[in-house]
């Protein structure tokens, strides 16, 4: 469906939220210090100083915060740093373990350090993803990106943990070679692919943050190799009409990013200044549900206007929502999608021709809540067998 371009939704009369924010998912970012020099990474050229800070997870501050928030099962740990360089790993992932919370790291790790005490800790306490950046299949490539990294250690570290996969008996972690396309590596795509089911691990291709940065020599296979054929983040935008990733945007309901030292992000993006308030220092569910954070999901609902003292003001996925008019569609408890009202609309009538009238309402309930007394979606509604005000 091609999306519309059209202006921002009204504002509703009450857009911020009235519900306790409790999500089961947490991410903690266990060291933001990272060992490697990739050119175009954020981290690499120093622009977590002021946000992020560079800095490591104590295990004493996760523990009590799983301990005064038993409704968090899930910890995801890793983000802008490399996780491994947290000489108290083992101590967080046993603690985790201790409180039957699992731990992901799928934001990515590089595995360049990692002592043999921690890879069999990840096994050992049933870490369930594990997301290794690995850009090439040679280390003459690797090394173009991935500065000061080594791919033969990385490859070792993967057996490692494969072995102790096999003591264990154990399916966790699950292993993705996260593969970002560049000119110097796209021929060792088949490589690295072939190489990745030799280890047992999935592989996902992915699209760079700079274009500049050794632009692609052959658009035509990585056009047939990359899934859904967008061969940049551009040209992903253009064709979908949101920017890449942009599903990231739902972490602030479903999975809020806690920063090593307890600040508040928000989300994974977000280096550009903290909603408020610190987990560590002031609660969990205080930190997640004050006024601010209650204005940013509004924002980015399409509910009220921007303000500058929000971070997502100043990042480029609401800034697409901005110029589109796609805003999150959601129900505050299910991750949602970005969406136009015309699209919204459309899938609630497709739903409503298929006899899935309660799917149909729902939708037509979350577009007046952003657009009051939008004549369309009453009117299917009313088709459903229902009022606007039921």
């Amino acid at each position: 469906m091609t999306a519309p371009q059209m202006s921002a939704p009204q504002m509703s009369a009450s857009p911020l939220d009235s519900y306790t924010l409790r999500p089961a998912t947490l991410l903690v970012e266990a060291s933001s210090a990272c060992q490697l020099r990739c050119p175009s990474c954020p981290t690499a050229q120093g622009q977590l100083k002021n946000t992020v800070g560079t800095g490591m997870l104590a295990p004493a501050d996760l523990d009590r915060l799983l301990s005064d928030n038993p409704f968090v099962k899930h910890v995801e740990l890793s983000n802008w740093g490399e996780i491994f360089l947290n000489p108290k790993f083992v101590e967080i992932l046993a603690l985790c373990s201790a409180r039957g919370v699992s731990v992901g790291a799928n934001n990515g790790v590089n595995l360049n350090t990692a002592s043999a005490e921690m890879l069999e800790a990840v096994v050992r306490y049933g870490v369930r993803a594990v997301r290794v950046s690995l850009d090439g299949a040679t280390q003459e490539s690797y090394r173009k990106y991935r500065v000061k990294g080594n791919f033969d250690t990385v490859i070792t570290n993967v057996c490692r943990i494969n072995a102790y996969k096999k003591l264990y008996q154990s399916q966790f972690p699950e292993l993705t070679w996260q593969f970002v396309a560049f000119g110097h590596n796209q021929d060792e795509i088949p490589a690295a692919k072939q190489l990745a089911d030799s280890l047992g691990m999935r592989f996902d291709l992915k699209l760079s943050w700079d274009d500049k940065l050794s632009p692609l020599r052959d658009t035509a296979a990585l056009r047939a190799a990359m899934p859904g054929g967008a061969i940049s983040r551009a040209d992903y935008r253009d064709a979908s009409g949101t920017q890449y990733l942009s599903g990231i945007c739902n972490q602030l309901w479903d999975a809020p990013q806690i920063n090593w030292d307890g600040r508040n992000l928000g989300c994974c993006r977000n280096i550009w200044g903290d909603f408020g308030g610190n987990a560590f220092r002031d609660g969990l569910i205080p930190t997640l549900n004050h006024d601010r954070m209650h204005y940013a999901r509004a924002m980015l609902r399409g509910q009220v206007a921007s303000r500058p003292d929000i971070p997502c003001t100043r990042c480029e996925h609401y800034r697409q929502m901005q110029q589109t008019g796609r805003y999150l569609v959601r129900d505050n408890i299910s991750s949602g999608q970005i969406l136009s009202i015309e699209e919204a609309l459309a899938m609630a009538q497709l739903w409503l021709g298929q006899g899935l009238a309660d799917k149909a309402a729902h939708i037509c309930t979350l577009v007046l809540a952003t657009a009051p007394n939008n004549p369309a979606a009453q009117a299917l509604l009313a088709q459903a067998g229902l009022s606007a005000t039921a």
